[in-house]
């Protein structure tokens, strides 16, 4: 790469001495052709020595008034000291760049019909980055700004039809190294370069007008004035250029990151990777079309009451006690081509069922949408608009901001977070509206099928949105509200709020530091409730009862060694009267649909809980983290999976809205005892010590099945403690 530089810098030379040199007076025109020839002759064969300049300056260029991208706007870099120039052409997101540049003075210069040009003076040096953004006025009668001007002698003495040939090719030489130069090194194949190092190019004054890129770059016979004058004996035709290795699509060209500070991408001013709930790092590869992302999330989780089913419950993070499993595996990412842009990420691993049975939408109507989406945790597309710092309209499966923390481990300070977070949704289904009136603020409204549902739980859809502000690297500040949903199933006259607010500062920064290399918190705070239906936001009333949720958590986080260790301190409190936020436990397979008539969650009965954890990761590269913690939950109610577990004997059985007794068999199976049975053996709703009053659904399965038989129940304690390890890659 570094020869075919050397190179295009010799091509370019010979191109400004060429112009410099057909504006001379007397008899330029006589001398043009052999003088010409022989410097592009001798340009080109000299091989290229010596260490090659590594200045660079690149920037973007903007409409003035707008701050928009302008595309296709020619630049050109003058060295003051040399006299030479280099041209190159913005994309399609007004981006330029030179690379390899010759330490100097530099005059950087943008044109383009419809604006006034626009330029600067810039002081390059070796192994150094410039940036310079280039301002463009709108022009509101515009000259020819992008049409080279023409090129005459002086005293007004017209070029020859030679002359007038070889500076049209000229010209398209000119094209084609601008061209040649906006591309990677990766285009062109290493034996290309090499072979247009090393062998002459040759400027042909006889050559026609209509010559084609290929010709410029193959050897040409030599002409000058006195083999003008005497035609020379034909030539064994020459070896043909070997051809070009093929060139990558434009779409999989890597992109090239924007150099110095970018100050208009939101939130790229700083860096922001030490926020919980952020991923760290950039992505391992990158193209103009599609960023690729890739996740793995493995975990060994040990329960302190070591339950015999291996299951655990209460959790979107904690599923099974004394084994390896597989959490997450993920692949897909984001594409992005002229302002169109998507996402997909799959979700297989425990994501891909835990998710989707907490939500209860899917009992609504036909189509099993439960499992039409359980293998997505991203799914969308939409449409970028160059209005202010951005404007993006994207449909389809989003993730939710709801709870501060990611929905995928990896990006997290602890891996198991508090219930604010925990409970609180992981997607959306609907349409986002993100506007960036400024680099640091976003503004997104939501408008969604419902509270983390695939479908409507009734009539009404859901209304959201947040706010994002980050007025500084050390601090953000989120608020995300949700409203008007009506997300209880079978019961469209309850209506949901909540509002979720979150503070993070990092208090001290000294990345370099072998110790103590950085300091952050979070904090948030929840509040929300439900209303009508019977169901009130404060009290029980007579004709409600109350159905609330408030909530916090706070955590603390140490860095160590350059960032590479850390160490979080943290947890938090839930009171959630009606438990409408509290997780349902898997009890006989139970979810969201079906529900527990072990666990109900009528309105007025009481939760709370609270939790702590301390969590050590160690991050060797931006793409790894081993990951240690122990924590403890508490619950008012029983709740948390005990030794004997919350399977019943034999495994799952019937329906699970149904009771078993301990030989295994449904409640539903029993034969039925009348209509003067006091429960029929269906479940109330109203819980099993209720629907057992007097024994009756112990009393049904022993006289069905003999005396050693009763009504199963599942174990169910009030507290958890839990020790974890694990590993997680994400590129």
């Amino acid at each position: 790469m570094d020869g075919n530089r050397g190179v295009l810098s010799r091509i370019r030379h010979f191109v400004f001495c060429f112009r410099k040199f057909t504006t001379l007076r007397g008899n330029a025109s006589a001398m043009a052709a052999p003088v010409s020839a022989a410097l592009l002759l001798g340009l080109l064969v000299l091989p290229v020595f010596g260490q090659v300049p590594d200045g660079y300056v690149g920037g973007v260029a903007r409409e003035s008034a707008s701050g928009k991208p302008v595309a296709e706007v020619r630049i050109v870099a003058h060295n003051v000291d040399k006299g030479t120039d280099l041209f190159t052409v913005t994309d399609s997101a007004g981006m330029y760049k030179f690379t390899n540049l010759e330490p100097g003075r530099y005059d950087v210069a943008a044109t383009k019909s419809g604006f006034h040009k626009a330029s600067t003076t810039v002081d390059v040096e070796g192994k150094h980055r410039t940036r310079v953004d280039l301002p463009l006025e709108a022009d509101a009668t515009p000259a020819n700004a992008d049409v080279p001007p023409t090129i005459t002698k002086s005293n007004a003495e017209p070029l020859s039809d030679r002359e007038r040939q070889l500076l049209e090719r000229v010209d398209r030489l000119e094209t084609r190294l601008a061209a040649m130069e906006a591309k990677d090194a990766a285009q062109t194949s290493v034996n290309a370069k090499r072979d247009l190092a090393a062998q002459p190019l040759n400027a042909s004054l006889n050559s026609s007008v209509g010559a084609t890129p290929a010709e410029l770059a193959a050897p040409q016979q030599t002409t000058t004035a006195a083999s003008a004058a005497t035609p020379n004996p034909a030539s064994p035709a020459a070896a043909p250029a070997p051809a070009p290795a093929p060139a990558l699509p434009q779409g999989l060209e890597p992109n090239q990151p924007t150099p110095g500070v970018d100050n208009f991408t939101p939130f790229a001013y700083g860096d922001f990777s030490w926020l919980n709930g952020t991923g760290r790092g950039t992505p391992a590869f990158d193209t103009k079309f599609f960023t690729p992302e890739i996740r793995f999330d493995t975990n060994y989780i040990m329960s302190n009451h070591h339950p015999h089913d291996h299951s655990l419950g209460g959790s979107t993070e904690s599923f099974r006690s004394g084994e390896v499993q597989i959490e997450q595996a993920s692949f897909g990412g984001d594409f992005h081509w002229n302002n169109v842009r998507g996402r997909v990420l799959t979700m297989f691993g425990e994501f891909a069922t835990t998710t989707p049975r907490n939500d209860a939408s899917a009992g609504v109507g036909q189509w099993d949408l439960n499992n039409a989406y359980r293998y997505f945790s991203e799914a969308w597309g939409g449409y970028h608009f160059n209005v202010n710092h951005g404007l993006n309209v994207d449909a389809g499966i989003f993730v939710s901001y709801i709870g501060l923390f990611s929905y995928y481990n990896f990006d997290n300070w602890t891996y198991q977070p508090s219930f604010v977070s925990s409970n609180t949704p992981w997607f959306f289904n609907g349409v986002r509206i993100q506007w960036f009136p400024t680099n640091k603020l976003k503004i997104e409204p939501w408008f969604i099928n419902g509270w983390q549902s695939y479908a409507k739980f009734n009539s009404r859809p859901g209304l959201g949105g947040q706010i994002l502000w980050r007025p500084a690297e050390w601090i953000s500040l989120v608020f995300n509200n949700y409203g008007m949903g009506t997300d209880t199933l079978n019961n469209p006259n309850v209506s949901r709020i909540h509002t979720d607010d979150s503070i993070e500062v990092r208090y001290f920064n000294r990345p370099d530091s072998p110790g103590l290399s950085k300091m952050a918190f979070s904090f948030t705070g929840d509040l929300g409730c439900q209303y009508g239906g019977g169901a009130s936001c404060f009290k029980n009333t007579a004709n409600a009862l109350r159905s609330s949720f408030a909530g916090w958590m706070l955590y603390n986080r140490f860095w160590f060694d350059k960032d590479k260790h850390a160490i979080t301190l943290g947890g938090g409190t839930m009171d959630n009267p009606s438990g409408y936020l509290t997780l349902l436990p898997p009890i006989n397979a139970a979810n969201a649909v079906t529900g527990s008539p072990y666990f109900t969650e009528n309105f007025g009965q009481p939760f709370k809980m609270w939790d702590a954890t301390i969590t050590y990761n160690y991050m060797p590269k931006t793409w790894l983290t081993w990951w240690a913690e122990i924590g403890y939950r508490h619950s008012d109610q029983p709740y948390w999976t005990g030794r004997n577990g919350i399977t019943p004997p034999g495994g799952n059985t019937g329906s699970p809205a149904n009771y078993v007794c301990t030989n295994g068999t449904s409640s539903s199976a029993l034969p039925s005892n009348g209509p003067s049975s006091p429960t029929g053996f269906t479940p109330s709703g109203n819980g099993f010590l209720v629907d057992n009053t007097g024994g009756a659904v112990a009393s049904a399965c022993t006289a069905t099945f003999g005396s050693g038989f009763t009504a199963w129940f599942p174990d169910l304690v009030k507290n958890q403690g839990a020790a974890s390890v694990g590993v997680m890659v994400r590129f």
